[in-house]
């Protein structure tokens, strides 16, 4: 036991014992808004991200469980930023899950723990096994989540369809997981980092298992054509729970990506990097395009997150030219930048979206936002600067975000690479008609009602911060951008 190494785990240690201590706190509450169990969970996800944070500003790389947990820079910052997210959704989603009873039993505060639980053993994991028990223990919660309106026919629905195409998406990671395996007769990424480098192993073989595994990879972040699940779960769930899908699991699936590809698969770039071309074309085509035609606000932003998912892809392919790593640094810190400020965005504008529905009232069509800027110049002003950013226009965050990927692109100097940069580019226009559509309708359409958006003041406060921070840290990016870069760095280092 000498190898364990209990700090690796310390965090996800705390996670756990506070998830099962609210659980029990819970049972005696007796509010209808559940008042101590959101005090709790705030608390819990608040200490975890100051304790993330040191962690990271240490900048260590330390083993655990016999090489199977990993805790440096990179995977640190991502804990820190997931509960941040989490902790800033169930601002957001309090006000609209009690007006439709679904803080009844305190499930949308623990699910909710358990789930950010498994985002953590998911960063940081260093072992396949470890990482596909992270991965279940993060789905299995979402798709409890996605029912938790258990008289909601959509909700239903949606929850049938996400476990259905989620277990597929697991058994196509597992698969490829087990082919790699046999291949290489390890379980962990740095031993088969290591043994794939050696060339001693039959290419065909590794480069099949490779093809599982971006598989299930692209399931999780939503990219074409494994996208099936994400217009109709985005859309069916209750938006509170959207909110959790769409923001703090994907700064998971970046680290997953992370660790298998690039920590156990590096050697391998030349095949999953042709893979991941063909998932950011049909990414953006299909994302953007299908994104013009949906009148329901939830629905095109599942579009459109299919397409953000595309240019996160164009920094992981940035990274390994003619088996050069030079810029592999630069490529995957400036995904890591994009998908940060994609979450950060996401979490502004789904947070406006929940803050406008009321009992009775989900505030899904488009339409339902005209005139909001006579309505809440504050609510209208963070929808704007977050589709602002989503659209890619300076100086959002999105912009230096899009600029960046972009950037390590083109420093690839391959005719393929600036090929793929235009593309991107007239992608990024054509989605702007949708994102500019939306501000169009909220401030030169007359209101369908008169009547007032209100939210509690904490509430509010926090919205202020995030429209903020997305328009702040598009003006000063060099602060978040030099911190992802430093912790990138050190995870290629290890």
């Amino acid at each position: 036991m000498n190898n364990v190494n209990w700090m690796t785990a310390y965090p996800e240690i705390f996670l756990l014992v506070m998830a099962c201590f609210i659980t029990l706190v819970d049972l005696g509450v007796k509010s209808a808004r559940r008042t101590l169990t959101y005090v709790l969970t705030l608390f819990t996800l608040g200490l975890l991200a100051v304790m993330q944070a040191f962690y990271a500003s240490n900048g260590e790389t330390v083993y655990g469980f016999g090489h199977m947990v990993v805790s440096d820079a990179m995977g640190n910052w991502l804990k820190c930023f997931a509960s941040v997210a989490m902790l800033v959704t169930l601002v957001y989603s309090r006000p609209y899950a009690a007006d439709r009873q679904m803080l009844e039993g305190g499930e949308l505060f623990i699910l909710s723990l358990f789930s950010l639980l498994g985002m953590f053993v998911m960063i940081s994991g260093n072992n396949f096994l470890v990482l596909y028990l992270g991965l279940e223990l993060l789905t299995l919660s979402s798709y409890a989540l996605v029912a938790l309106r258990r008289d909601n026919g959509n909700a239903t629905e949606a929850a049938m369809k996400f476990f259905v195409l989620g277990a597929l998406a697991s058994g196509f990671l597992l698969y490829g997981l087990s082919m790699m395996y046999g291949a290489t007769g390890t379980l962990d990424l740095s031993s088969i980092f290591q043994a794939t480098s050696t060339g001693h192993i039959k290419h065909q073989v590794l480069v099949l298992g490779v093809v599982f595994v971006v598989c299930g990879i692209a399931f999780k972040l939503g990219a074409v054509p494994f996208h099936m699940w994400v217009p109709d779960v985005y859309q069916g769930a209750p938006t509170a729970v959207t909110l959790m899908i769409a923001g703090a699991p994907k700064l998971a699936a970046f680290a997953l990506m992370m660790r298998l590809l690039v920590d156990g698969m590096l050697p391998l770039a030349i095949d999953w990097q042709q893979m991941l071309w063909v998932l950011v074309v049909l990414s953006l085509l299909v994302g953007n395009l299908t994104a013009i035609a949906q009148t329901n606000l939830k629905r095109m932003l599942a579009f459109s997150t299919i397409s953000q998912m595309g240019f996160v892809l164009i920094g992981m392919l940035s990274g390994v030219t003619n088996g050069n790593t030079f810029s592999a640094a630069n490529a995957y810190s400036s995904a890591m930048f994009y998908m940060i400020s994609y979450v950060l965005t996401t979490l502004g504008v789904f947070g406006v979206i929940l803050l406008l529905a009321r009992e009775g009232f989900e505030s899904e069509e488009i339409s339902d936002l005209a005139g909001l800027n006579q309505r809440s110049p504050l609510f209208a002003a963070v929808m704007a600067i977050c589709l602002f950013s989503l659209a890619g226009v300076p100086p959002m965050v999105g912009f230096f975000a899009k600029l960046s990927v972009l950037q390590a692109l083109i420093a690839s100097e391959q005719i393929s690479s600036l090929v793929l940069a235009v593309f991107a580019v007239m992608m990024s226009l054509i989605g702007a008609f949708y994102y500019l559509r939306i501000i169009k309708v909220m401030y030169f359409d007359p209101p369908l009602t008169v009547t007032s958006v209100s939210a509690e003041k904490h509430v509010k406060a926090v919205l202020a911060i995030n429209g903020g921070l997305v328009l702040v840290l598009g003006l000063l990016p060099g602060g978040l951008m030099s911190l992802c870069a430093v912790a990138v760095v050190k995870a290629l280092g290890t």
